[in-house]
């Protein structure tokens, strides 16, 4: 029986989670990509090449999220990468239209949360797991949040909390869940990013291969600990 890891990666198809999938496939790792569109997702992972399996998943839909975990009878490393900007960065907290911050957070903090409920306790079970959420220095408090883009700044501020408390959830289990800030990432998301998509996916997979007894619940930018 084979020991290979298997990592599931959401929002997989393009941008950094596309370079983390490559990442961590580089990196001896059987992949899953997931994206909404199921022809993305296969197409990405033909791509990709070696052991890469491309699978629908929309983190907003709860049997979505079941039919792969049951597909796959559970994975050991979940990368919670799926998120939106529907903001341009000249927002108002006291403007932004409250349906854009519902859909934000219905992608950003409760697509990750469905996710980890469906992966994190089978992993807890078998005794070994990483998680890793996509987060973002807009939503630190150490930062100050970001009011130009109120309602991504308060999902990456709520994904924060969720790690610290998976974290501490999960303490003693082999289960290691920790937070990573990539950064301005130059992608779709962010066109100007001063990171190249690449250079950030190392960050997230190193968080994704943590060494059993390492770090869980912090913020994380490769080995450096951030301020929440």
């Amino acid at each position: 029986m084979s020991d290979q890891r298997t990592a599931l990666v959401t929002g997989a198809n393009r941008g950094l989670g596309r370079a983390v999938a490559a990442e961590l496939l580089g990196r001896g790792l059987r992949v899953v990509v997931t994206a909404r569109d199921a022809e993305a997702a296969e197409a990405t992972a033909r791509e990709l090449g070696g052991d890469c399996l491309g699978l629908p998943l929309d983190v907003t839909r709860p049997q979505s999220i079941d039919r792969v975990r049951d597909d796959l009878g559970g994975v050991d490393i979940l990368v919670g990468n799926a998120g939106v900007l529907l903001e341009d960065g000249a927002g108002d907290p006291l403007a932004v239209p409250l349906d854009v911050v519902e859909r934000t957070l219905a992608v950003n903090l409760l697509g990750s949360w469905r996710v980890a409920q469906a992966f994190v306790p089978g992993m807890i079970e078998r005794g070994w797991g990483r998680v890793v959420f996509v987060s973002s220095g807009t939503g630190a408090f150490s930062n100050g949040l970001f009011t130009g883009s109120p309602a991504y700044s308060v999902s990456k501020t709520a994904l924060n909390g969720l790690t610290q408390m998976l974290a501490t959830r999960t303490r003693g289990t082999g289960v290691l869940v920790n937070a990573v800030n990539p950064g301005p990432t130059r992608t779709r998301m962010m066109p100007d990013g001063r990171r190249t998509a690449e250079e950030a996916a190392v960050d997230i997979a190193d968080a994704a291969l943590l060494p059993d007894g390492g770090p869980t619940g912090t913020f994380r930018r490769g080995t450096q600990e951030l301020a929440w």
